[in-house]
């Protein structure tokens, strides 16, 4: 085996180290509670070309109102109007409380859009029980493109209904629009946000 040589080019003769901090890193840019809310937005002050994904992280969204659905919709306007036509998908795996091996997946038919303004159902049918919320992530991809449709998706983990059922929902589609996304709307089906937090965070500067 032939021996390593050290030169001018080994450790102990750099003097700088390239920067250690990740591209990919997630800055923090907002942080938006609940309490008795309508709804919940983020518009272009921080959904611009600065990032190229955005992450929403939802903390125990609580609703006011029983068994409403949480939804989202877009904005090309900053906000004026959140009618950005989409098409999605809509599936979740279950398990009942107390109950093993009656759980299932099922997709959602009712749930998902096709080439449709309406606002997109996340997680369906959430009751307001003191101890029920849904936590979760929200991601949308490139919103400020002038050339590409605009992916999103989501993941999100609740207990909902009289038989507490464990729920993991995912959604995904794509905003059917090369105008830039600059505005997000989050809110439920009837009734205001009682408690919760949206953090949203931007990657890939």
């Amino acid at each position: 085996m032939a021996l390593v040589k050290h030169t001018n080019n080994s450790l102990s003769n750099i003097t700088a180290l390239p920067s250690a901090v990740p591209t990919g890193k997630m800055t923090l840019l907002s942080t938006a509670t609940a309490s008795s809310s309508a709804s919940l937005s983020f518009d272009s002050t921080y959904i611009n070309s600065d990032y190229l994904v955005y992450k929403f992280e939802f903390i125990n969204m609580h609703p006011a109102t029983d068994v409403v659905d949480f939804q989202f919709n877009l904005s090309t306007d900053n906000g004026s109007n959140y009618n950005v036509t989409k098409t999605t998908t809509f599936f979740r795996p279950y398990q009942l409380e107390g109950a093993e091996q009656t759980g299932a997946l099922e997709y959602q038919t009712g749930e998902d859009l096709a080439q449709s303004t309406a606002y997109q159902s996340i997680a369906d049918r959430q009751d307001n029980d003191n101890d029920s919320a849904l936590s979760g992530t929200f991601t949308l991809f490139n919103p400020s493109s002038t050339v590409f449709v605009k992916h999103f998706m989501s993941v999100i983990d609740r207990v909902f209904g009289s038989s507490a059922i464990q729920a993991n929902d995912f959604m995904a589609g794509y905003g059917n629009t090369t105008s830039a996304v600059n505005a997000i709307n989050f809110k439920f089906s009837s009734g205001n946000i009682d408690a919760g937090q949206i953090k949203l965070y931007g990657l890939g500067s």
